[in-house]
């Protein structure tokens, strides 16, 4: 170590060889400097880029992730937490870490659409770290993916025929991909364009790896290691032992290959605490004029069940559940499809309604929370008037009716669509967070967007998809959520959405289920089942309240029993995985 503190100039020399310009000299003292700083960090027990991180919540098990990809797996792993426990914040340790460390300089985030603004302004906000996305790009392909070295990239941009070869021409340091699990299918485009990126270091992020069978789990690790597994058929024959192939064989020697590329954190190990969240079911009871209207809708369903295509069958159900006015929008294009009389009827009296008993009722909510009303549950929690309530709503017309209505009754509020552009959207978020207490979203208000700082959820328009209501439900109950949660969902009386709730919310307990644990639920119904289309079935097969009843009963068992297996599940997840993937 002595000659990286040795000199071969004296002071005099020194400034001599400064002003006669001798560079070689100041160049080999650069390179001693650049080893020694190397020596000193070379010990990734310490993170050096920990006391530059000043807006985020440091959790011990991230720090220790980190070091773990860091330090034994060397850059390339899966970082498959369980949902709300920060997967995005571990990346973005370990990328600022590299750069702190000066070994990497180009940087690639591969993400879904809607989560491009949200990565750029975390990586910014958070850790300092600048990048560019492709939304943003104002150049040809080529000069866009060549001149720019810290990306933020839909994948679905980057994989495009005019995107893909100049994504792959070049080498990249370090290559984040969110959502993973959309690679699962190695004959897909998504597999196929990061398996032929050229990569230093890969981050892989996804809490269900595993969704559907082992073969999936094979073709992410390979993306990590390839050749870990080897052949799909080798690791079929030596760690598949059943023809679905969700059945391990050899676990032990199964885990000890993951534990080379993967790191699992569960909320039991890491001790997480979440504040409580309480769900309740606000049943509307329609005006007589919306009563006959959604009773003449599905009689007419139920008429015509093999003239219209399900597509069709389930966006006039969904519409007639949200209001008339949307409703009025689908009859308007069926009449030019369909020569049914009936249809213009019912056109007619949908857009005769301007007055809903379901915007009424919402108005009543908004109005009793910021009044400080208590009773909302069982544990009779208050409400505080600074509370900040997202309101979900499916349809445009649906949004813009209630925009408007809540600003003649006072009720200050922005709203978020899908069609905004991303600047209007974040203008929304910033409106939301810091000036007004209501904001009216569209479905893709729940994807990618941190609104921790919001309590409140309001299914207005509620999804037939029970994921898609978690979706909604981990925006605001996750990390970083410091009240409790409140989720109301709104249905009209006697509809198939108030069926739905009897099941998710009296039969299975739903809304108790920790984030992530539906999905698992509705797999053990097997591969072809399909919730919403199941629900919709039943629906317009049965049209008496008592074959209602015994129909969404008799399904109402079916996921209960599914719910038993998943316990069951999760005793051979404990097996597969046990505790020896975590940080």
């Amino acid at each position: 170590m002595s000659d990286l503190y040795s000199f071969r100039f004296v002071e005099s020399a020194a400034a001599n060889a400064f002003k006669n310009q001798q560079q070689d000299e100041l160049d080999c003292y650069e390179a001693r400097l650049n080893l020694f700083q190397f020596k000193i960090l070379a010990d990734y027990d310490q993170l050096v880029c920990l006391p530059a991180l000043h807006h985020i919540d440091k959790h011990w098990y991230q720090i220790e992730t980190a070091k773990k990809v860091i330090k034994q797996f060397g850059g390339r792993a899966m970082l498959s937490d369980e949902v709300g426990l920060g997967k995005t914040i571990e990346a973005a340790i370990i990328c600022k870490e590299y750069l702190a460390r000066g070994q990497i300089k180009s940087l690639l985030v591969l993400t879904p659409a809607t989560l491009v603004s949200q990565w750029q302004m975390e990586l910014e906000s958070k850790f300092a770290i600048s990048t560019i996305t492709t939304d943003e790009r104002d150049s040809s392909p080529e000069e866009f993916w060549q001149l720019n070295d810290r990306i933020v990239a839909s994948i679905n941009t980057a994989k495009h025929k005019s995107h893909f070869q100049h994504v792959t021409a070049r080498d990249w340091d370090l290559v984040i991909v969110d959502e993973a699990h959309h690679l699962k299918n190695r004959r897909t485009l998504n597999w196929k364009l990061v398996n032929a990126i050229k990569k230093r270091f890969i981050l892989m992020l996804t809490a269900t790896p595993v969704q559907n069978n082992l073969v999936e789990l094979f073709n992410l690790l390979t993306l990590l290691k390839p050749g870990l597994l080897h052949t799909e058929a080798q690791f079929k024959k030596e760690y598949v032992g059943s023809k679905n192939g969700r059945v391990p064989k050899n676990p032990a020697k199964l885990r000890q290959l993951m534990r080379e590329v993967m790191v699992r954190n569960t909320r039991s190990v890491v001790d997480v605490k979440l504040p409580k969240r309480f769900a309740s079911t606000i049943t509307v009871q329609p005006q007589a004029k919306e009563l006959e209207l959604y009773e003449a809708i599905n009689q007419y369903l139920r008429q015509q069940s093999g003239g219209i295509d399900k597509l069709t069958r389930n966006n006039l159900l969904m519409r007639s559940g949200s209001s008339p006015i949307a409703l009025t929008e689908t009859l308007k294009g069926l009449q030019k499809r369909f020569d049914h009389d009936e249809l213009g009827f019912l056109r007619a009296r949908a857009s005769g309604m301007r007055n809903f008993e379901k915007a009424k009722q919402l108005v009543d909510l908004l109005q009793k929370s910021t009044q400080q009303r208590s009773g909302i549950s069982a544990g009779n929690p208050r409400i505080s008037s600074a509370q900040k309530t997202l309101v979900f709503i499916n349809y445009k017309a649906t949004m813009s009716y209630l925009s408007k209505y809540l600003e003649k009754q006072g009720i200050a509020h922005t709203c978020f669509r899908g069609s905004m552009s991303l600047k209007a959207k974040d203008a929304a978020i910033d409106s939301f967070r810091e000036s007004v207490p209501v904001m009216l979203a569209s479905e893709t208000g729940g994807e990618g967007r941190n609104l921790q700082f919001a309590n409140t959820i309001v299914n207005y328009d509620l999804p037939w998809n029970p994921m898609k209501i978690e979706q909604r439900i981990g925006r605001l109950h996750r990390i970083g959520q410091t009240q409790d949660v409140f989720i109301f969902n709104f249905c009209l009386a006697n509809s198939i959405e108030a069926y739905i709730l009897k099941i998710l919310h009296d039969k299975i307990n739903m809304f108790e289920l920790v984030v992530g644990e539906i999905e698992t639920i509705l797999g053990n119904m097997g591969d072809e089942f399909d919730f919403s289309e199941t629900v919709i079935d039943l629906w317009l097969a049965n049209e008496k309240p008592k074959q209602l009843n015994t129909a969404f009963g008799n399904l109402g068992q079916q996921l209960l029993d599914a719910k038993h297996s998943y316990q069951e599940i999760q005793e051979f997840d404990e097996k597969l995985f046990g505790d020896e993937f975590e940080a």
